[in-house]
């Protein structure tokens, strides 16, 4: 379970520049194609504030959480860490959420057409799988 943690470190990167979605038109972005640090780019010109949550949330919430459970793993941390970690990984799927309000507040306002891309899946199943890993760590610490 620790290789697959490990291997998180290389797909979270990754899925921050692959291709969330595809549009036609949408409002914050001047971009056909998003991705997570693409989307970041415009929200940092748009709205700081906003960009500083969405920043926390989509690169450093998932990927602190994936680095510390990989020390608690190795034994270079506390397991008392994985509460905090767990807490992480909660914080790390409000993202997704948000990407998805976003494509559906779109489409149901018919700003323009919209495909979700490859890097949408990438990214959920890292976080989804963080999830996962994060909770079998827990339960086998117990």
């Amino acid at each position: 379970m620790r290789w697959l943690n490990l291997a998180l470190l290389v797909a979270f990167p990754v899925a921050w520049f692959a291709p969330l979605l595809r549009a036609g038109l949408l409002p914050f972005f001047d971009l056909d194609e998003i991705s997570v640090v693409s989307g970041l780019q415009s929200l940092w010109e748009k709205d700081v504030g906003l960009a500083l949550l969405v920043t926390f949330l989509a690169l450093f919430a998932p990927y602190m959480k994936t680095l510390g459970l990989a020390l608690v793993q190795f034994h270079l941390a506390s397991p008392r860490l994985l509460g905090a970690l767990h807490l992480l990984g909660r914080l790390a799927m409000a993202d997704v959420f948000l990407i998805a309000l976003y494509i559906v507040l779109a489409k149901g306002v018919g700003l323009g057409r919209i495909e979700t891309g490859w890097g949408l899946y990438l990214f959920t199943g890292c976080i989804l799988l963080s999830l996962v890993i994060s909770a079998l760590e827990e339960a086998r610490r117990r």
